[in-house]
């Protein structure tokens, strides 16, 4: 998957680059460090290891952002405290409209999700925390390898390949190729003068007083074979860095530690999780037939530009308005209501022509509303879409909200399926092309159904 990478303006003015894929459940990242939109969608790696294509695959919305002077976010920030990197996740997750989201960060960005999560309790559907510390003093004082890097840190600006290299190596275990990419990418992704910054903000931030503000469930994860995991040297022979996790455990209300031995456990941990499941992952993509479907998508067209127009009450008003219209029309035509995404829905249907027939109602509905004017766009896809506690899953469900997201105001476009199940069933259709949906490897052809006479 290649993301698009969009912006966001934090609350001093800095541009904070951020990327979201896949249809579904929003799994927010808090950011680390280094350009962690561009370790993330790796093909592998130490850091992700295939955890973006399993989320996705699994019916989630990954949604990552690049921290102030990291990646493609700007470079050379004043403010780079713990504060100001909590604004960062704040104004990306406002920009995104995510009412609530299952939230995960590693190492350094653990701070920042907890600061998030204690401040934003109703937000955070599951917190997932690897390799976390709650004090910046103690992590680096305590850690004989955190001390180790620190003592780097000077050589950092005077030679800043060698600095990387001796991280990623250490990293990777002391792997070479895959340590040479690695610190290419951290090399690319910042400046060592904005490290070493960082680095000195990480230092003097301690979020042990959040810890009990926080109510989401927490998995708290630690690799058994990561380097922040080893054990301490002859001046500290009883402690160890799983100490760190247990402090972060012990203060939070409703967390549990998982021990992993590798990346793809870590992955299958935090799947089971936030899904609250006991299966294996293998399970969510069952190879059992499935029903046929058709699944709908809709989304309210400048929903953000109404809300800054009228403001938050009057706004909310009106959008209680496009559900009550939206929720009426649906039950009148035959379609269930999957979920809703706060200025959009998402419906399926037994039968393709019913689900037809509710976008074209819809869109009159809408067209014959009284007062402030209320448009959306429409999307269709017909298949045999993955269906767990109530919701589905899968490419037919992907391909119908990219097509949605392709229509405009007042359009409804389907894919070639669903005309082809309709045909002589009295609908007009008007070819638009061939489609090529982001994260398909064959184009799809598309239609608009016409619906104004």
């Amino acid at each position: 998957m290649e993301p698009r990478i969009q912006y966001v303006t934090s609350h001093d003015g800095a541009r904070i680059a951020y990327a979201s894929v896949g249809v579904g459940r929003p799994f927010v990242v808090a950011a680390n460090v280094w350009g962690e939109i561009d370790l993330a969608f790796q093909q592998s790696g130490p850091i992700y290891g295939g955890l973006v294509d399993t989320l996705v695959q699994n019916g989630f919305r990954f949604v990552v952002y690049d921290g102030r002077c990291c990646g493609s976010s700007d470079r050379g920030v004043g403010d780079v405290s713990s504060a100001a990197r909590l604004a960062d996740l704040e104004a990306v997750v406002d920009r995104l409209e995510l009412a609530r989201f299952d939230l995960f960060s590693l190492i350094h960005g653990g701070t920042t999700a907890i600061c998030f999560a204690a401040k934003h309790p109703e937000r955070v559907t599951h917190l997932i925390l690897e390799a976390p510390y709650t004090s910046g003093a103690n992590y680096y004082a305590r850690s004989p390898m955190l001390r180790a890097i620190s003592a780097l840190v000077d050589m950092a600006e005077d030679n800043w390949e060698m600095f990387t290299l001796t991280l990623t190596h250490w990293l990777t275990h002391f792997r070479g190729e895959e340590a040479f990419k690695l610190g290419e990418l951290y090399r690319t992704s910042m400046e060592a003068a904005d490290y070493r910054r960082l680095i000195a903000g990480f230092q003097q931030t301690d979020v042990t007083n959040q810890l009990s503000l926080i109510r989401a469930p927490t998995l708290v994860i630690q690799d058994s074979n990561s380097p922040f995991s080893q054990t301490a040297g002859v001046d500290a022979p009883n402690f160890r860095n799983i100490d760190f996790v247990r402090e972060v455990v012990a203060g939070i209300r409703d967390a549990e530690i998982a021990i992993v031995r590798d990346r793809e456990e870590m992955v299958e941990a935090i799947v089971r999780f936030v899904r609250g499941d006991s299966q294996p992952i293998e399970s969510f993509r069952s190879d059992k037939p499935h029903a046929v479907r058709a699944v709908l998508f809709t989304d309210l067209v400048a929903h953000t530009e109404m809300m800054s127009r009228l403001g938050d009450a009057k706004g909310r008003d009106v959008l209680r308005e496009h559900e009550r219209i939206t929720r009426e029309v649906l039950k009148a035509n035959g379609g269930t209501e999957v979920k809703t995404m706060g200025d959009g829905f998402m419906a399926s249907f037994g039968s393709v022509t019913k689900a037809v027939e509710c976008a074209i109602a819809l869109q009159r509905a809408f067209a014959g509303h009284k007062g402030e004017p209320l448009a959306v766009r429409v999307g269709l896809n017909a298949g045999e879409p993955i269906e767990e506690d109530g919701d589905l899953f899968g490419a037919t469900v992907i391909l119908a909200s990219r097509i949605a997201a392709k229509a405009g105001a007042g359009e409804i476009l389907v894919a070639d399926t669903v005309r082809g199940l309709c045909s002589g069933k009295g609908f007009l259709f008007a070819d638009r092309g061939d489609f090529a949906a982001k994260g398909f490897d064959e184009p799809v052809r598309i239609s608009e159904v016409s619906w104004r006479s």
